[in-house]
């Protein structure tokens, strides 16, 4: 919402959403309907549910450019000629249901239960098994289980256990967050984080890789950009990706949010980066 005042008399006119208000009261009352406007955004985005990886709640409110390798696209062609695959960390099934061939042997796992209830209800019809497992290996599946194992931004990534579940000659085929996502807003909420985004780096993610017995076959990064345009869509997307801000929640960090709620009102928007690493790596051969 832009708030201001018009003339000696006091009348105020402010825009919420595209819609136009004008109002006589005294001058005083404007910082008064901003301040609500920040506490009503802010609450409203704390209520939203954020099971799964369904981000139409943001819609018209915030937008992401996508990384341009298309994951979901590569990941589908990779699981259509698939024997037996693994999907970590679905969330609520939303990336593997936009896939059009699952392989014979198809399973999925979710620690949160509320997405591992969301991704049962989502992948059971069409015959994955999906797997209510803790947040840390080991899985509960067999040595060399699976010719494919993918995941779509793991806050961890297990690469011991990886390995294990491989097949020799399966791949793992991953897109992570990359080096310093979001940088910008990460440290306007909670300041720098160098130890974070450190072990995001290619060089680290590349060596824990070939550290577990892996070969990378593929590792590109790209730097993308990501518009808010009110705080509440901000506050939604700290509690929806929880890598950014850890436990986030919005009363700790209220300063912070309204000085980023004064300055969308002020400039429009809050642009920051996401970076996205596509990896590929593959068990090596016995032969080999």
């Amino acid at each position: 919402m832009k708030a201001s005042t018009l003339g000696a008399s006091g009348t105020v006119r402010f825009d919420f959403n595209g819609t136009t208000f004008v109002c006589n009261t005294p001058c005083g009352l404007t910082m008064t309907v901003m301040r609500r406007a920040f506490e009503d955004l802010v609450a409203e985005a704390m209520a939203a549910p954020v099971e799964g990886w369904d981000f139409s709640w943001l819609n018209g409110r915030a937008t992401e450019e996508r990384p341009s390798w298309g994951y979901q696209r590569l990941m589908s062609q990779r699981l259509a000629a698939a024997s037996a695959a693994l999907d970590i960390h679905t969330g609520g099934g939303e990336v593997l249901a936009g896939v059009d061939k699952f392989p014979p042997t198809m399973a999925a796992t979710e620690s949160w239960p509320p997405n591992a209830a969301l991704a049962t209800r989502r992948l059971h019809p069409r015959g994955v098994v999906v797997v209510a497992a803790p947040d840390a290996p080991p899985l509960p599946f067999a040595d060399e289980a699976f010719d494919l194992v993918v995941s779509r931004h793991p806050i961890a990534v297990w690469w011991d256990e990886i390995a294990r579940l491989l097949r020799p000659g399966g791949t793992y085929l991953a897109q992570h967050p990359g080096p310093a996502t979001v940088s910008e807003l990460v440290e306007h909420v909670i300041g720098p984080q160098p130890q974070l985004w450190a072990q995001f780096e290619l060089s680290a993610q590349g060596a824990q890789a070939r550290a577990a017995g892996l070969q990378i076959v593929d590792m590109r990064m790209e730097r993308l950009t990501a518009e808010f345009f009110d705080i509440g869509a901000v506050v939604y997307f700290l509690r929806k990706l929880i890598w950014t801000v850890p436990d986030f929640t919005a009363e700790p960090y209220y300063g912070r949010l309204r000085h980023l709620h004064e300055r969308i009102e002020a400039e429009g928007r809050f642009v920051t980066h996401p970076t996205r690493v596509l990896v590929e790596a593959r068990k090596p051969d016995r032969r080999s």
